[in-house]
């Protein structure tokens, strides 16, 4: 089976070396191609600042991260947000949208930037509008918007472009159990068509039961090592 994600022996610090807080220890895990991997543990454990590794957000201090076998923990910053924006979707705890763009224009933009034709992205942007029961929205800004239609604006977003791996930092944190339901099925049919890989941070139930495989952090270590 393709390996999707590789890290080895990933460690995360803040601080200068006489007085460092390390918040995550030696992490060595992989996830493979079309998997679903859940991460849990209690707040406080490591897991969004994983998450943001693993989604080229932030990077590691020590160790190697490989993405569909390329040494991604090697590359320069605007290599890295090449590679970001054209491999990976990233769903926020907290939605992080863009507050002057409409709905529809927040779910459009990755499209955007990838240089997609208008025609496509119209097509594109409708079927999740609709998937996520967003329609009657795509008009409103972000703060006309209750939490949970936020939320799903921020899981099409992330879908919207079909990435190879897609990162979710609690994604049913703000959705009622049917919106969620709604938000996994996408996911599954990325997954299902695409063979897209998921790695998700959780503490839902319904979450965490939809993924092939979870791991535990505790206090920046990984317990159940893969």
């Amino acid at each position: 089976m393709t390996t999707r994600l590789s890290l080895n022996a990933i460690s995360k610090a803040y601080g200068k070396a006489d007085n460092q807080m390390v918040v995550l220890h030696d992490i060595s895990f992989s996830l493979n191609a079309g998997e679903f991997l859940a991460i849990e543990g209690p707040s406080g454990s490591g897991k969004s600042t994983l998450l943001n590794i693993c989604g080229l957000i932030d990077h590691a201090t020590h160790g190697d991260y490989y993405l569909n076998g390329a040494a991604v923990s090697q590359l320069n910053s605007s290599e890295r947000c090449a590679c970001r924006r054209r491999e990976i979707g990233f769903i926020f705890q907290r939605h992080q949208l863009i507050p002057a763009m409409t709905v529809y224009d927040n779910i459009a933009y990755p499209l955007q930037l990838n240089n997609v034709k208008a025609k496509q992205i119209k097509h594109d942007v409708a079927q999740l509008l609709t998937a996520m029961g967003l329609e009657h929205r795509c008009n409103h800004l972000p703060y006309q918007l209750s939490g949970g239609e936020r939320q799903r604006v921020g899981i099409a977003r992330a879908l919207i472009k079909r990435p190879q791996l897609v990162v979710a930092d609690e994604p049913s944190a703000s959705l009622d159990h049917r919106h969620a339901q709604a938000g996994l099925q996408l996911m599954r049919e990325l997954n299902q068509t695409y063979g897209a890989s998921f790695l998700i941070a959780s503490h839902d139930p319904l979450v965490i039961n939809h993924c092939d495989r979870k791991l535990t952090l505790l206090d920046g270590y990984l317990v159940d090592p893969a």
